[in-house]
């Protein structure tokens, strides 16, 4: 691995405004725990407390009562998920990585959407893996041209990550393109990543919506989830795997993960413990952070309502907005003016790997106030020209 890691022109930037006592309204923040959200703090310190007892009963895939608990949280009417489908990680991070270890060697290529999360980058390097991108046009809203996943597959493929919604796009797979997708996997007996820690935050109901990966039966599929996003609490540490598929794959499957999970057994025994007690304050986390995240957008879309040079391109679902700017620099000199101009951060379309430079992403968890003030500076900055 290399040791040296030059830091970009915009995190240089940020550091020194921020030697310098500079303020910044930070547009970027996505940590839920960070912009001011009310948390049921007594009742999960009293979860925590109960699950606290020192004896350490381990198993690889995460004790039964945890995954029972987990179980019936994401069953719905006609989705009634097993435990025994269920494998318990430390985070969606730790997900990916395991499953990467189980379907691919070093140089082998995962294959998945751009604009994409890019953490994943750094995860596929990390195991030795690289990442192939199909993108996905904004014109077409971003929707998935089954048709060209196919032309992207190369002799090194081994696994096809999805994000649902996509992150940072918001734009939920439908029903449509995620059975053409499951069709294709199960044709070329490619498993499917189905990342879908925003699924819980939908802005509107869609009948042809696709559901979660795992409920397919076609192809060897994994839902991912967790406590980050879908109770707001990154600092708990707990994601999970859903595993689906053919029965026979997805017990081979499984027999893999807990081989792979038993070599770490990375989960905390008190937060597995506290789990049936999270999932059930999670709806009240995830409601306070939904109607933060509605409101700051309607906000947004009132503020650029009309403004000849940002669009905004709506999300579906999520926690981030995506603005098209028309303006004749690069989206990393915007960035940085608007931090040197109007104290504003926000993140460049290339960290998320646009095809093009014209893209900027904010996100909608700001207090609101701070959020209402900084796109107000931002529409104020795109009206003036160039330096």
């Amino acid at each position: 691995m290399p040791w040296e890691h030059p830091q970009n022109r915009l995190t240089q930037a940020v550091a020194k405004r921020a030697a310098s006592g500079l303020p910044v309204i930070d547009l970027t923040e996505t940590n839920p725990t960070r912009v001011g959200l009310p948390y049921p703090e007594e009742e999960l310190a009293e979860l925590l407390r109960r699950g606290a007892a020192p004896e350490y009963p381990p198993h690889p895939l995460g004790i039964r009562a945890a995954r029972e608990a987990l179980a019936a949280a994401l069953s719905t009417p006609g989705d009634a998920v097993s435990p025994d489908d269920l494998v318990l990680t430390a985070s969606t991070s730790e997900s990916y990585s395991y499953l990467f270890k189980l379907f691919a060697d070093p140089q082998d290529e995962v294959l998945t959407a751009a604009p994409s999360y890019p953490l994943l980058d750094s995860l596929a390097a990390l195991d030795s893996l690289v990442l192939g991108h199909v993108h996905l046009a904004p014109g077409r809203g971003f929707a998935l041209d089954p048709e060209a996943v196919e032309l992207a597959l190369s002799p090194r493929t081994r696994l096809l990550a999805l994000i649902h919604p996509g992150n940072p796009t918001g734009r939920f797979l439908s029903a449509q393109e995620r059975d053409a997708v499951d069709a294709l996997c199960a044709s070329r007996s490619l498993p499917l990543i189905s990342d879908e820690v925003f699924a819980d935050y939908s802005f509107l109901a869609d009948p042809h919506r696709a559901g979660p990966a795992a409920a397919s039966g076609e192809a060897l599929s994994f839902s991912l989830g967790g406590l980050s996003k879908s109770a707001g609490l990154p600092s708990w540490k707990l994601g999970w795997i859903r595993v689906g598929g053919p029965p026979s794959l997805r017990r081979q499957a499984l027999a893999a993960l807990e081989l792979v999970a038993d070599s770490y057994l990375s989960v905390a025994i008190p937060v597995q413990r506290a789990l049936a007690g999270v999932l059930a304050l999670a709806p009240r986390i995830r409601a306070a952070i939904l109607g933060r995240v509605r409101e700051n957008l309607e906000v947004l879309r009132a503020t650029l309502a009309g403004h000849p040079a940002a669009e905004l391109l709506e999300p579906e679902g999520g926690w981030s907005a995506v603005l098209r700017v028309c303006k004749p620099i690069s989206d990393e000199e915007l960035v940085l003016e608007l931090l040197d101009r109007a104290g504003v951060l926000v993140h460049p379309g290339y960290f998320f790997d646009f095809a093009t430079e014209d893209f900027l992403v904010v996100s909608l968890l700001p207090e609101p106030t701070r959020f209402a003030e900084g796109v107000r500076r931002l529409a104020g900055y795109l009206e003036q020209g160039p330096r």
